[in-house]
């Protein structure tokens, strides 16, 4: 084997340099580079000590496959192989051995079907599942030859299926451009469920690896679940950035689709009105009815009235009481399930600007909000009080505490509102706002004009200032200014001013408005929340609470509160450094818009979060109505579920990357701040969590 990796790099060099004199600009010295590192990968999967410890742990010969797989044959033909091949073999063996097969039309169809998407994605995937079945891998394990044919097997199968991925040239595949991103995503899902199962199995899969000799103390079980991970975050991440590198080429040229001669053949179409959601049948006319908003927040403020007077006077169980259920567990989920589907629909019908509406008559409000104070600094505070108090107090755990929160809430927008003009509480004030208004801005719908020419004609300016029926923007939010869905509560007091009904809630492309945005306390505000997702997921994870409890033993700490405070301030310290390297004048304007295209991937964290405790609490709903309910306390994840978690911050990670190069055109050091935080987020999904809103028997 070493003998023929000297050979096909001696092969390849000699006709590089042939290539690299007539044709610089296609066979550059990064080609040699590419190439010859691919060579490399398969000496170090198969002759260096790697393949022996391949036989002792399985996580060695994960690593082994991986390589084989996905690194090896990537770089190789990224190297673009073909005629640096062809050109490096003596002359006579080219013309005379070679020629006249590569004339033959029978076998270039042949090898147009073999590197074609449908035959190179059902060859790589049986192979990677036919030899991952346990009794053809123990037979691998057991026979030396059966093991190099496992490895050929993987090695050109992935040869084949990096081909249309790649592209190599000469050859040009007819499959269009597009179709690679469906391509790489059904291949990312058959390696996220070879890993899954290899994660979550209660037993040891292959039993050779439960006899071997244990190394470093690893258990087989352990072994097996690293080996797991080994072929999912790296696997998922060798899928999904190619992918993310066809999509963005595709997006950029927008010529993904047909070639180019018939692109410049067809006649261009008319620009296609964006969906509207208030044109639709049935809600459309629902959404836009003068009573819907007041009638929706008249329901969220009845039962907030209920959580505060079962969590004041209820029994103080968290998981039979409203207070420590609907909050925590349903609200939670169901809000940013609205956040991913449509928009920021709670701010819609948020409850807690009812009575300051109703009040109105009666409150002045003739102060203006405190110069210094017009930014999202004051919400920044607030935020990273309530991320650490929630921990540090249990605060998802006490119903009483959870009355007074609400309460609390009432009386700071009835007291703020009362004072100041232009809904300076939901604006600079409101935690639960500028959660939604942040992660809103990857939201599928926004609410904007239609036509921007007929808001050119208009004198009056009805959306922003109101009229004589109807008031205007409270916050001040110019509609053909306004950028995307941040500090947009979705009230749709614009929609009924507008005397051209030209204000809808139209479908929109996440992150178009992020250049709009560049202001130091929205990015500390982004960095503290996407951060923020994923310090407050791992506090919930069992190996963090174990750790935190042993430095309370150890301190000798009565609470637990000042352990919180420091696990956070060590969690949070990054975005605050990066805060204060932004503030310098060297780095504001990028790195204040990089910071805006990490909102995907905490709002997927976010989601998984959130989305997990419901799968696991929902039933949480009964006892607290005071019903007799005995599964609730034996509730578990949903098999499909970490899957789905998977998808999700894979989902994440994909528009953060795509939004990351479509400001800057080239990688930067925030795709690897992206690649970190999803890594991050992979353990902590992977960890066992605390189940909270729950009777446990």
């Amino acid at each position: 084997m070493i003998f023929a990796l000297l050979v096909s790099a001696w092969i390849y060099v000699r006709g590089w340099r042939q290539l690299h004199r007539q044709m610089p600009s296609r066979y550059p010295i990064n080609r040699l580079i590419l190439f010859l590192s691919g060579l490399g990968a398969i000496f170090i999967a198969l002759a260096s000590p790697l393949d022996a410890f391949g036989n002792l742990l399985l996580a060695a010969h994960m690593v082994q496959h991986l390589l084989l797989l996905m690194i090896a044959p990537l770089l190789i033909l990224t190297g673009q192989p073909v005629l640096p091949l062809l050109r490096g073999l003596p002359h006579d063996v080219m013309k005379d051995g070679l020629g006249p097969f590569l004339r033959w039309r029978a076998l270039r169809n042949v090898g147009g079907a073999l590197v074609g998407p449908v035959f190179a994605f059902c060859a790589m995937s049986l192979a990677v599942i036919f030899w991952h079945l346990p009794r053809f891998y123990e037979l691998g394990l057991r026979s030396q030859g059966w093991h190099q044919t496992e490895h050929a097997c993987f090695f050109f199968s992935a040869l084949l299926f990096w081909w249309p991925v790649v592209d190599v040239w000469p050859s040009h595949s007819r499959t269009p451009r597009w179709a690679i991103i469906p391509y790489l995503l059904l291949a990312d899902l058959v390696n996220t469920g070879l890993s899954a199962f290899l994660i979550f199995s209660k037993h040891v899969v292959y039993p050779t690896y439960e006899f071997a000799p244990r190394l470093w103390g690893i258990s087989a079980l352990g072994d097996q679940a690293i080996a797991g991970g080994i072929m999912w975050v790296p696997g998922s991440i060798v899928f999904l950035v190619p992918a993310v590198a066809v999509a963005m080429k595709a997006l950029d040229s927008g010529r993904a689709i047909r070639p180019p001669s018939r692109v410049a053949q067809r006649k261009p179409n008319p620009p296609r009105k964006p969906w509207d959601l208030l044109r639709t049948p049935i809600l459309g006319p629902m959404l836009r009815h003068a009573y819907f908003r007041r009638a929706a927040q008249a329901v969220m403020f009845l039962l907030a009235a209920a959580i505060v007077a079962d969590g004041l006077f209820g029994p103080q169980v968290s998981a039979m009481n409203l207070a420590g259920v609907l909050p925590w567990t349903h609200w939670r989920a169901l809000a940013v399930l609205a956040l991913l589907i449509g928009g920021n629909f709670f701010c819609m019908a948020c409850p807690f600007t009812l009575p300051r509406d109703f009040a109105r008559r009666f409150l002045p409000a003739r102060r203006l909000w405190p110069k210094q104070l017009r930014s999202k600094w004051t919400a920044v505070g607030l935020t990273v009080l309530y991320l650490w108090a929630y921990e540090a107090f249990s605060l998802w755990d006490s119903p009483w505490w959870t009355a007074w929160i609400i309460v609390g809430y009432f009386a700071t927008a009835l007291l703020v509102d009362g004072l100041f003009q232009g809904a300076s509480f939901c604006k600079y004030v409101c935690p639960i706002g500028q959660f939604h208004f942040v992660n809103s801005m990857v939201s599928p719908l926004e609410v904007r004009v239609r036509e921007p020419k007929v808001c050119g004609s208009c004198q009056t300016h009805d959306c922003l200032h109101g009229n004589a029926r109807q008031r205007g923007c409270e916050l001040y939010l110019f509609q053909p200014k306004k950028a995307g869905n941040f500090d947009c509560t979705f009230c749709l007091d614009c929609v009924h001013a507008c005397p051209s009904d030209n204000v809808g809630i139209l479908a929109t492309l996440p992150g178009r408005a992020f250049g709009r945005l560049a202001r130091l306390d929205v990015a500390a505000l982004v960095l503290l929340l996407v951060f923020g997702a994923f310090v407050n997921a791992s506090a919930m994870t069992v190996p963090v609470i174990q750790w935190m409890n042993e430095w309370q033993a150890r301190l000798g700490f009565a609470s637990r509160a000042p352990i919180v405070a420091a696990f956070y301030f060590v969690g949070l310290f990054i975005p605050l450094a990066l805060v204060c390297v932004l503030s310098r004048p060297r780095w504001r304007d990028p790195g204040i818009t990089f910071s805006l295209t990490l909102v995907p991937l905490g709002f997927s964290m976010w989601i998984a979060h959130f989305w997990f405790h419901y799968l696991t609490a929902w039933s949480a709903i009964v006892p607290a109505f005071r019903i007799a309910w005995v599964a609730s306390s034996n509730m578990q994840v949903p098999a499909w579920w970490p899957p789905v978690e998977i998808l999700l911050l894979d989902a994440g990670l994909l528009l953060t990357l795509y939004l990351g190069w479509k400001i800057a055109r080239r990688f930067t050091p925030w795709a690897i701040l992206a690649v970190l935080l999803y890594a991050a987020g992979l353990w902590i999904l992977f960890q066992p969590m605390q189940m909270r809103g729950m009777l446990m028997s």
